[in-house]
C-alpha cells in the first residue's frame, strides 16, 4: 500500500511529503510535517546560511531516535531542478553534493528525512576558496553554556580590534558558533591557521576558561575551540539548522545584545518560527561585508608553535606535528630512552 503524503507549496514548487504525521521529536510529540514547514517558515534566513553551498544531510528518515545517515552525495534519485557541485575530499576522492539554490531545496531534503544541513564554507561557483570562518566554542566535560558564552566575548573583543563583525548563534546543544564572512582568496589551509592563531589568542587572554588543545587529555575543563572545523570537508549546523534531539533544539541565530541572557533551551522547532515571523534573520547583514585574514595569518607566522593535528580521516600534512597523544607519545619516548 502507498504512503499516506501530502503536497505542500514551496515558494511556487509544490513538494510531496511523505508520512507526513510520522514521529520525528518524541520528546515534543513533533511530526515530519512540521519539520518541513519549520524551513519553510525559516526558509529566508536558511537559505541565507546555505545559498549555493555544497551542503550534506544529515538524515534520519525515522526519526531522532534512529540511526543517523550522514549523507555528502546527492541522492542518485532526484528533481532535476535540485542542482549539485563536484567537492573533493582530504582523500582526493571527488563526489557530486546539493549546492543549495532555492528554498524547495530544503523542503525536499526534510522529506528524506533531513534534521540539519551542513555547508561548506565555500560556494559552489569556487570549492577552493573559503568565504566564512568559522568559530566553533565547544564546551567540554566540567563547562557548559555559560562558560561557552564567555569566550564568545572574547573571541568579540579581539575580532573587533582588528575591525571585523562577527554574527553568532548557538550551536543547538551546548555551545556556539561564531561566523565571520571572508574575501574568497585564501585557501582551507590558510584558512585554517588563520582559526588557530584565533584560538591561541583566545586561549591567551582567558588561559583559565579556553583550550586550543587538540587533545582531550590536555583540555582539562576548559572550552575547546576547535579550530579544525575550518579544515577542507569539515562542516557544522547551518544557521537554522534543526537538531537530531528528541526536543527539536534549533541553531539559532542570535545578536550580540542578546547573548548575556541566551537560553539555548528557548530555541527549538516551534518557538524558532514565532521569533523569526517578529524579528526576522538577525543575521540579515552577514553578507554586508567581507574581511581579510590577513592579520591571523600574520600571527600565525610569528608563532613558532606552527601547526596543530588535523583529524585522524586526514593524510599527513606538510608541517603537521606528530598526531598522537601527548601521554602516549611520553610514554614511547620514556621506553625508548630504556631500550
Amino acid at each position: 500500500m502507498a504512503s499516506p503524503y501530502i503536497e505542500i507549496d514551496a515558494a511556487g514548487r509544490t513538494v510531496k511529503v511523505t508520512n507526513p504525521d510520522k514521529i520525528y521529536f518524541p520528546g515534543i510529540g513533533a511530526t515530519k510535517r512540521e519539520l518541513v514547514e519549520y524551513y519553510l517558515a525559516v526558509g529566508e534566513g536558511a537559505l541565507r546560511a546555505l545559498r549555493r553551498r555544497p551542503t550534506y544531510l544529515k538524515r534520519h528518515p525515522d526519526g531522532v531516535q534512529t540511526e543517523e545517515i550522514y549523507q555528502k552525495r546527492l541522492p542518485p534519485r532526484h528533481p532535476d531542478w535540485l542542482e549539485s557541485v563536484t567537492v573533493r575530499f582530504p582523500s582526493g576522492r571527488t563526489a557530486q553534493a546539493l549546492c543549495v539554490t532555492e528554498l524547495a531545496a530544503l523542503a525536499y531534503c526534510a522529506n528524506l528525512g533531513t534534521i540539519d544541513f551542513h555547508p561548506w564554507p565555500t560556494r559552489c561557483d569556487d570549492v577552493e576558496h573559503p568565504d566564512e570562518l568559522r568559530i566553533d566554542i565547544d564546551p567540554q566535560p566540567g563547562t557548559g553554556f555559560p562558560e561557552a558564552r564567555q569566550v564568545a566575548f572574547v573571541v568579540r573583543e579581539i575580532l573587533a580590534e582588528l575591525g571585523v563583525t562577527a554574527f553568532p548563534k548557538t550551536s543547538g546543544n551546548r555551545g556556539i558558533h561564531i561566523a565571520v564572512r571572508i574575501e574568497p582568496r585564501w585557501s582551507f589551509i590558510e584558512l585554517r591557521h588563520a582559526a588557530i592563531a584565533l584560538a591561541r589568542e583566545v586561549e591567551r587572554r582567558a588561559p583559565t576558561l579556553a583550550t586550543t588543545s587538540w587533545w582531550k587529555e590536555g583540555r582539562g575543563e576548559r572550552v575547546f575551540i576547535d579550530y579544525n572545523q575550518n579544515a577542507r570537508d569539515r562542516t557544522i549546523a547551518s544557521a537554522y539548522s534543526v537538531r537530531a534531539k528528541p526536543h527539536a533544539p534549533v541553531s539559532t541565530p542570535i545578536t550580540w545584545e542578546e547573548l548575556p541572557d541566551v537560553d539555548p533551551h528557548d530555541f527549538d522547532i516551534r518557538t524558532v518560527p514565532r521569533r523569526f515571523a517578529e524579528l526576522g534573520d538577525v543575521h540579515r547583514a552577514i553578507d554586508d561585508a567581507s574581511y581579510s585574514i590577513d592579520p591571523l595569518l600574520e600571527w600565525y607566522a610569528k608563532d613558532d608553535r606552527g601547526d596543530e593535528p588535523y583529524p585522524p580521516n586526514y593524510p599527513k600534512m606538510p608541517g603537521e606535528p606528530k598526531r598522537v597523544q601527548p601521554s602516549k607519545a611520553r610514554r614511547s619516548t620514556s621506553e625508548d630512552d630504556h631500550t
